[in-house]
């Protein structure tokens, strides 16, 4: 990431927040994918090509150390699910300064910070996913025809 006080433009620094953040959005993508990083070298052995860097799986050591800091405390953190509809609601933020204390996090607003985009990133994308999965179970339900049953046989 580097240090913000050394003389960076802002720009800079803002430009690296969002290429973390469109890191965020495809690591959460490729999470639930079944190809790793050794399979996907295998593949591209097979196939004679060249890896390549945009297609390759993410691990969160190809992150900055801060945002591995974040991913670490993030994962420390407990989940909260709403009880009806098991909706994921995000993480009980509670005990996050003890865990920064605990931990000795240098930066803490700049965890925070990672940690929040972080989570406002895998709350929309599972919110989207359980969205489709309730459409796919209304068209499963649905009858073909608009409801019309057709009970004639044409034959020719």
């Amino acid at each position: 990431m580097g240090n913000r006080r050394c003389g960076w433009p802002r720009k800079f620094y803002w430009e690296q927040v969002e290429q973390i953040q469109d890191l965020f959005v495809r690591y959460i993508n490729q999470r639930n994918a079944t190809i790793d990083i050794e399979k996907y070298y295998r593949i591209c052995e097979q196939l004679g090509e060249e890896p390549d860097p945009e297609k390759m799986p993410l691990s969160q050591s190809e992150f900055p150390i801060e945002v591995q800091v974040a991913f670490f405390i993030f994962d420390l953190l407990s989940d909260v699910w709403e009880g009806m509809s098991g909706t994921y609601m995000g993480k009980d933020w509670g005990h996050c300064s003890q865990l920064f204390d605990i931990w000795d996090v240098d930066d803490q607003k700049t965890t925070m910070y990672f940690m929040k985009m972080y989570e406002r990133i895998l709350v929309n994308y599972r919110a989207d996913r359980a969205d489709e999965k309730r459409e796919q179970e209304k068209r499963k339900k649905k009858p073909s025809g608009d409801g019309k049953q057709y009970t004639h046989n044409i034959q020719g």
